[in-house]
């Protein structure tokens, strides 16, 4: 019989659907280098956190200067998140070609530039331009913190690492908050953000001196620059890993209710439909951000030492938000009570932590030289999600006569549509990872494969 004819070539039967489980390096050895070289590339990312949730807290003084509406209000949010995921993909290339320095580097000089920019700017057109030069420097940093971390850290480390650096990533957006804010408000727009420009500057100075792209012995393998099609290769490859598209789905469907509320709309809505001071407002977004510091840390936690949680983590998180957010905007009477808003604040919190779960859908899923390649198409979705929430509320709202009920309530439909697609990508992702693990744990490549439960 011809049954015994695929056991000796199994490879060539899955070629055609799905690129072959590759080799996996050595795992680098981490220790107090590997945690100094990746605490610049974090100060980096923070500072460009900083950068870009800025505008959150200054809405209302935005729209005052430049004279705007809501929806252009919502355009210097959109403009920014629009090349920040426009820039994924090309980002994760040049890192996995480039290295980490050169990337963060440039990074760093672009939203620097951008932040200075802005604070100059005397009119809506060229402050758009500052917001768009500042949205592609903050591009490249966190893709190059993610791989920072997986060249220096063991593997086993990355979900907390990813977390970690996000719980970073949030204590920048909690200075803009607790800092930015007051010293808006206290010395005016000019002085504000130019002062805080000089954060960008400072962090360049260890990111020149000190950091590297991998610890001694761990590089890896060079890329072959004369052979042709090298980017369209990197992208076809990631895409065609099922865990690269549920990466980006589940970071599509967690990330965007948080980061539309934090970026732009929060500050609004509590002060003009819920009758909020702005020093109560900045209060419930620092709640949002303090939370998000807290589920970070239980959600890497439990992420490294429970793979089969992530799926419920994630569709968790998207359920109970979605209550949340329907139970403030059903609430009878012209607005939620205090408690209810703290709820939503503390739930709102879980949404970026979630999203990191995308990232270790997709880091198992690709090898070293197309991990920033992967990591940029993941993270591409939940700023394609916000970027178009974004702009929904800011038209809803221009066109029901500021009805933030109507405009918050496109929320639900990207929620929808990303938990569809998380439920019809998880199965195939979660039986290719466990074939990949099961391929790993194979003795030598003429062995038996190993059952695909042998995978935890």
């Amino acid at each position: 019989m011809s049954a015994s004819v695929p056991v000796p070539v199994p490879a060539p039967a899955p070629a055609a659907d799905l690129p072959p489980v590759p080799h996996l390096p050595k795992d680098p050895p981490g220790g107090r280098r590997a945690v100094f070289v990746w605490s610049i590339g974090v100060a980096v990312y923070f500072v460009a956190v900083i950068f870009r949730t800025s505008l959150g807290v200054a809405g209302l003084d935005a729209a005052d200067r430049f004279h705007v509406s809501a929806s252009a209000l919502s355009t210097f949010s959109l403009l920014q998140l629009l090349v920040y995921a426009g820039m994924q993909i090309p980002v994760g290339l040049m890192v996995d070609r480039l290295g980490t320095k050169k990337v963060l580097t440039l990074g760093a000089v672009l939203f620097t530039a951008g932040q200075i920019g802005f604070a100059l700017s005397p009119s809506y057109g060229t402050a758009l331009a500052a917001r768009a030069l500042l949205g592609c420097g903050d591009a490249m940093t966190f893709i190059s913190v993610l791989r920072l971390g997986t060249r220096w850290f063991p593997a086993r480390q990355g979900p907390l690492m990813a977390q970690l650096a996000g719980l970073v990533g949030m204590a920048g957006n909690l200075v803009s908050t607790l800092v930015l804010a007051p010293v808006l408000h206290g010395v005016g727009w000019v002085p504000a953000f130019a002062g805080s420009a000089v954060a960008g500057l400072v962090v360049l100075v260890p990111l020149l001196l000190f950091l590297r792209d991998h610890p001694e012995g761990h590089a890896p393998a060079p890329v072959a620059r004369g052979e042709g099609g090298y980017v369209r290769r990197q992208i076809a490859e990631s895409w065609r890993e099922p865990g690269t598209r549920l990466g980006l789905w589940v970071h599509f469907t967690t990330q965007f209710p948080a980061m539309v509320f934090l970026l732009l709309w929060g500050m609004p809505f509590l002060v003009e439909a819920q009758g909020l001071s702005r020093g109560g407002a900045g209060g419930l977004l620092t709640l949002i951000v303090v939370a998000n510091m807290g589920f970070g840390l239980f959600y890497g936690q439990l992420v490294g030492r429970r793979q089969g949680a992530r799926i419920p983590l994630a569709l968790g998180t998207v359920g109970v938000t979605a209550l949340m957010w329907g139970a403030v905007l059903v609430y009878p009477g012209e607005r939620a009570p205090m408690w209810l808003l703290v709820t939503l604040c503390v739930v709102l919190g879980t949404c970026g932590p979630a999203s990191m779960i995308g990232f270790d859908f997709a880091r198992p899923a690709n090898p070293a030289a197309r991990q920033g390649t992967a990591s940029g198409i993941t993270n591409m979705g939940g700023f394609i999600a916000s970027m178009t929430t974004l702009l929904a509320v800011g038209v809803l709202l221009d066109a029901t006569g500021d009805d933030y009920r109507i405009a918050f309530s496109s929320v639900f439909v990207l929620e929808a549509l990303g938990v569809s697609q998380i439920l019809r990508l998880r199965g195939r992702a979660l039986l290719r990872e466990r074939e990949r693990g099961a391929a790993a744990l194979t003795p030598a490549p003429g062995a038996a494969p190993v059952p695909a439960r042998a995978e935890v």
